[in-house]
């Protein structure tokens, strides 16, 4: 058993963690309380810990080892990695965790038992505050009972303070849906909560008193089952590169050069390039896609071949393009010189929307916003503020989960000299009405509250199929029934997708409205459309209807009311 946590065992906790979600995350998406069809919390915090992992792999810190110890360096990293890469609620609750754990640990010389209590009490005030409306029953409980657990114990044994603060979280994990309704009407657990635990369960194995059986023992992180990544490759062979890159584009104080250069290589001489570079550069981004099958005139003959764009940061212009011609053909390579490059000085104002379905993106685009995809990380919202240029930024989250994301992304960039506001739309109709009020003449202050005002008098609702059976306030609901929320809550059930969505504008309307924005999805049938407003135009002639398709995943029909 370890008698204090030193950066190996942090790195391992890292990986370990990283493993165990891996394993456990369709479970964790399957805890969504809601029936709708995307509950996401396990693939949210496997992506944030991926991120937090290829933190530390990349090393990218600025800092000199002398600030630190090197188990606050490590946590440092990770906590970073974590903070870039978060993902929803619950992965932004586990980033400010890491970031606090990190914070109370980096100056403690050795760290034990005690120490570790007292950095899981500063963890819990930092969860807590990450939340606007803290709510018992979630992960904030759990977090909350494994540091009073810890501190009960008054050891300095680093495993005794370990295990129980893991039993107290699991104990406190099944307590939740006492305390939380929709989670016993739902009869689960809390999401977040369940992915915290299994980060406690992966520190008490590294310390050496597990409470798990061995497939949770970060021992076996390089089993194979463990490194099976469902949300990694197939869309980025440089795993979480992007999600640990706030610099990208914008300088470096640690390099004089910038390369960029596409490249057709297999997948497993990209991930030997991408280390190479990880040594001589910083801010390095690997990302592209499958290309087809490889060649077969090289040992990654079996490799797919990926087509990449590759970017990084250097000193040794010629060993950067090395590495890539190591590992297959790059072409259309670009090299700049930071010091020829000033940054141009922040200046007008944007907006920046999160959308998901390319006529969404269309739509948003046409209102002269920039658009993130759906379920964005802190980073890419980050990079996406400062790709505006502007000196005061809306950003429109358009979805619940996202506000905290989002949240943590305009901290970064006011870091940076940009002003953000956050106005809390939950839907993509409501930021629609928010940018119709927007004003570049007004002041800043005043342009947001606007177009809060505007949103918040959007009524939305939104219409899919339920994805589990589930008690909700309309009733019991079963796989594939058609649902119609209204603000997040179950209106509305049926079998029939258009007769639902007729019944739906008809509620809605019958509470007044003089505008309907729909907003058609990429599972919706042919003409529903159309259907839905011819509707509202027979039943209810003196409402203007606006029609768009949006092509969003899930949800064949967003509507608006104004």
């Amino acid at each position: 058993m370890l008698d204090t946590l030193d950066a190996a065992a942090v790195r391992r906790w890292c990986s370990g963690s990283l493993a165990a979600l891996r394993r456990h995350q369709g479970e964790i998406d399957a805890l969504n309380v809601y029936p709708v069809p995307d509950g996401d919390t396990g693939t949210n915090l496997v992506l944030t810990l991926t991120s937090a992992q290829h933190a530390l792999a990349l090393d990218l810190d600025n800092s000199s080892e002398g600030e630190q110890t090197s188990h606050g360096r490590v946590l440092r990293l990770m906590a970073r990695g974590a903070l870039l890469g978060a993902r929803g609620n619950s992965g932004v609750i586990v980033s400010q965790i890491l970031r606090a754990l990190a914070d109370a640990l980096t100056d403690t010389a050795v760290v034990r038992g005690r120490a570790l209590a007292s950095a899981l009490t500063a963890a819990t005030d930092a969860a807590y505050a990450a939340v606007a409306r803290p709510v018992e029953g979630t992960v904030l409980t759990v977090v909350a009972a494994a540091a009073r657990a810890a501190d009960r114990t008054g050891s300095d044994d680093l495993a005794t303070v370990v295990r129980a603060a893991a039993s107290a979280a699991r104990d406190a994990l099944a307590a939740t849906p006492g305390q939380l309704p929709v989670l016993a009407r739902a009869g689960v657990v809390d999401a977040g909560g369940r992915g915290l635990c299994l980060l406690l369960d992966a520190l008490a194995a590294v310390v050496g008193t597990p409470l798990t059986d061995s497939t949770d023992n970060p021992d076996n992180a390089d089993s194979p089952d463990s490194t099976d990544n469902p949300v990694g490759r197939a869309t980025d062979p440089g795993g979480a590169g992007r999600a640990v890159d706030p610099h990208s584009g914008a300088g470096s104080e640690e390099y004089a050069y910038e390369v960029q250069f596409l490249l057709e290589a297999p997948a497993g001489a990209v991930d030997r390039m991408r280390a190479a570079l990880a040594e001589i550069g910083d801010s390095l981004v690997v990302v592209g896609s499958d290309a087809g099958d490889g060649d077969g005139d090289d040992d990654d003959r079996d490799d797919p071949v990926w087509n990449v764009h590759v970017h990084v940061h250097v000193d040794d212009i010629g060993a950067a393009i090395e590495a890539g011609i190591a590992a297959g053909r790059p072409y259309q390579i670009s090299v700049t010189r930071f010091a020829d490059q000033p940054a141009p000085p922040l200046a007008g104002r944007a907006a920046v929307v999160v959308a998901a379905g390319t006529g969404l993106a269309a739509l948003f685009t046409g209102e002269g916003a920039g658009v993130v995809g759906g379920s964005p990380s802190t980073a890419e919202l980050l990079d996406a503020i400062r790709r505006t240029g502007a000196a005061e930024v809306v950003v429109l989250p358009n979805d619940p989960d996202t506000q905290a994301v989002a949240g943590l992304a305009a901290r970064e960039a006011e870091a940076g000299g940009v002003t953000v506001a956050v106005v809390p739309t939950r839907s993509p109709v409501q930021a629609l009405a928010a940018l119709a009020v927007r004003d570049p003449r007004r002041r800043f202050d005043d342009d947001v509250i606007a177009m809060a005002e505007a949103a918040g008098a959007c009524r939305y609702a939104e219409v899919c199929h339920a994805a589990r059976e589930a008690l909700t306030v309309a009733g019991r609901c079963r796989p594939g029934d058609v649902l119609a929320l209204v603000e997040g809550e179950v209106l509305l059930i049926g079998t029939d997708l258009a007769g639902t969505c007729h019944n739906l504008l008809d509620q809605l309307l019958g509470g007044g409205g003089e505008l309907v924005t729909l907003i058609v999805g990429e599972q919706a049938p042919d003409g529903l459309g159309e259907a839905v407003a011819a509707h509202v135009a027979r039943c209810w002639p003196f409402v203007e209807v606006h029609t768009f398709v949006g092509g969003q995943p899930h949800y064949p029909l967003l509507v608006g009311i104004e």
